[in-house]
Order: C-alpha cells, then structure tokens, then sequence
C-alpha cells in the first residue's frame, strides 16, 4: 500500500532529475527549505466539519527534521526499556515507540507558548516540548537534574517554560486541567490553544464530557487529542466501547479521525486544529496510532494481540520508515546517511545515561517540598523524623 501520493512527477527518471537538481541535500550539508507538495494516502474522516486539504506543505528541512526527532524518541524509549529490565527505573514506565508521529507532527504546529498536557506516557511528548536527554534519564532514574527534579519519575516529567503541564497518572484527570489552560489563554486574552491529550482507554471517563461541556459552552480554544492506541492497557476498544468513533464522541463539538502513524497528517490536521479553536471553540482530534511496546513495563504486550499483528504495524505504518522513505524519494538523504545518523544517536542517547547517573539522588529534605503553595509547607521533627508539624496561614 502506498504511504504517500507525491505530486511531483511520478516517472522515476524524471522524478529523479526533478529532485536532483532542485531539491538535492544530505545530512552533511544544509537541507532545502523550498516547499515541497505531498498528498497524504488517507483522507481525514470528519464529524460536524468540513475536514483539512490532505496536501501538506513541507520542506526537506522539516522532513529532515522528523526524522532525527523521531529517531532520537524510538531510541531513548528503547534505552528506557533496558534501563527499567536494569532496575536503574523503578515503579512504572510507559513507552511511546510507535506513536512518535504524534508528538513530533503536533509539535510541528504549534509553538511553545501554547499549551500541552498528558496522561503517563510522556516521556517523547517531554521531548518534543523542549526537554533534554539529560533530564528525561535522570528523571526516569530518580535523579536531581531530573525535570521534576527526580520525584515525579516516568509517568510526572513537567516543563512549564516550554507549556509543558506535565504527565498525569490519574487515568483522564489532566483533560479537565488541560480546560484550564484553555480558559487561562482566553481569559488572558492570548493567541494561544491547549492539547489535552488522552488514551482511548481514558475516552469513556465522565470528567472528560463534563470538562467538554464548560469548553463549548464558553467556547475555549481546547483541542482534545485522543491518542487511540487501539489497547486500553490489554483491552482492545470494540470491548471496551460502544462506538470507538473517538472523533465523534463530542456530538455538539466537531472532530477529526487522523492517521497518527503519519506525521505530515497529524501536523496538517493540529493546524488546521488550532486555527478552527481560536475563533469557534474546542474540537476533538483522534489520532490513529499503534504502541509497540505493552501498556507499561509490567506487560509483555502478547498476550492480548499477536506478534504477527505488530510485526505487520511496523512492516506497513512505523512513522520513522514512512518518513525515510520520503527523504530518499525526494532525495534528501540516503540510506547510509540515515544509518549512519541512527548510530549517532545511539551514542547521544549512551552520552545522555552517563551524564544523567553522575546526577544525585535528592536529599531526604525534598519529601516535604513542593506540596504546599509557596511559603507554607510541613517540616519533619522528632528522633525517628517521623513527626510532622504544618506551617498553615
């Protein structure tokens, strides 16, 4: 099945003289940021919308660009699995690899002044919001440099300054914060949009239409983003809901089914999200991807699907292949130069797990921060520090 329609000539000749001539780059060398037509090869399904063009404008830079971001997310995911089999993290841990489109075309949309919340798998979003290697391994590793200065763990990264609100562990309970972030924008007046981003196994949860119901009614600039997966941990979603329409679950709000193994669709369809939210108020995106690993560490991801099944995802949707199939079409890069980038990060990503083990534990002080509002807090006292006394206003 073909994973993309070009709209340049399709006559490999004559495709190749085109491409050679104008838009030839490698990775030693600056990539073109000449527009470049591409015809995704699944329309948009659409509810009470009309749906977004599926030609997506690009440039070889930001194919480029996709490629090593999602390269660098599928191998610190793959680290994270080791470093957990290691007991180097503890309690639990949620990979994305598979879903990196998400991540990466979202983020292609927007800017760091809009916002962007999620549940537990969180650590490519992090990433993709501006986060660092160093940070993301400490975190994951219980370490100071961490982000959430190593007490939050994998499911609690958090980067403010970059509209990051963090992982949530509370199945759906950062939809209706994510709102919040929407009403904040609206209320302060801004040009700016909240992601409030969930699993399908989160899209039954009634916070979420009570949350939905305050974003239409005050017409807020609220995407919600249904990250459907198609497991809800080892559930699949025709036995667990009704109708796993996702796009179509907010009735009155509109919504969009997107191919999440496509990055160029995901950010086409953010933008055009984006752009529909500050001048009418929420809708809903469902973003069609596939997890390759469990639902967490503690699941082996066998036992309700087959390996065939996720072989075939990976032979047919990985999102890294479909862009490297783009960049050699286009001859942006070829097959050596992508192989080789991959083992560069693979030594960025070993550089990153040094660095991050040189980093601390957190004192035994830090239990007792960051639970009060500034200013007000506990302190433990007593032989065995057991005892607390509260500082309250």
């Amino acid at each position: 099945m073909a994973l993309y329609h070009l709209t340049k000539p399709t006559n490999r000749t004559t495709l190749h003289r085109t491409l050679t001539t104008t838009l030839h780059r490698t990775l030693t060398t600056t990539p073109s940021t000449e527009p470049i037509q591409i015809e995704t090869s699944i329309q948009f399904q659409a509810h009470n919308i009309e749906p977004p063009s599926t030609t997506v404008t690009t440039t070889a830079t930001e194919l480029m660009t996709f490629f090593k971001s999602m390269t660098l997310m599928r191998r610190m995911e793959i680290a994270s699995d080791s470093l957990y089999k290691a007991k180097l993290i503890r309690g639990f841990c949620h990979l994305y690899d598979g879903q990196e489109a998400v991540a990466v075309g979202m983020e292609a949309a927007i800017t760091k002044s809009d916002s962007v919340i999620t549940a537990y798998r969180d650590h490519c979003i992090y990433l993709a919001r501006g986060g660092t290697l160093v940070s993301a391994f400490a975190e994951l590793m219980g370490r100071r440099d961490g982000c959430s200065r190593g007490k939050g763990g994998s499911m609690h990264f958090y980067r403010k300054d970059f509209g990051f609100f963090g992982g949530h562990g509370i199945v759906g309970a950062q939809v209706p914060l994510g709102i919040g972030l929407a009403f904040a924008h609206k209320y302060n007046k801004e040009e700016n949009v909240s992601f409030s981003m969930y699993g399908d196994g989160a899209a039954n949860q009634g916070q979420l239409f009570e949350a939905l119901n305050m974003a239409a009614l005050w017409d807020l600039p609220a995407i919600l983003v249904c990250e459907n997966n198609q497991y809800g941990m080892g559930t699949a979603i025709k036995r667990s809901a009704k109708s796993p329409a996702y796009y179509k679950r907010g009735d009155y709000v509109p919504g969009l089914k997107v191919d999440g193994m496509d990055v160029l669709a995901v950010k086409q369809a953010c933008a055009f999200a984006k752009d529909y939210v500050l001048k009418n108020g929420p809708i809903m995106l469902e973003m069609d991807t596939y997890r390759y690993h469990g639902h967490s560490m503690s699941d082996p991801g066998s036992t309700y699907r087959t390996r065939d099944e996720i072989s075939g995802i990976r032979q047919e949707r990985d999102p890294i292949e479909r862009v490297k199939k783009l960049l050699l079409a286009h001859d942006i890069a070829t097959e050596k130069e992508m192989k080789d980038y991959e083992k560069e990060v693979r030594k960025e990503v070993d550089e990153a797990i040094a660095k991050a083990k040189e980093s601390p534990m957190p004192d035994t002080s830090e239990l007792f921060t960051n639970i009060y509002v500034k200013g007000y807090g506990a302190e433990s006292f007593g032989a065995d520090r057991k005892e607390l006394r509260t500082t309250l206003p």
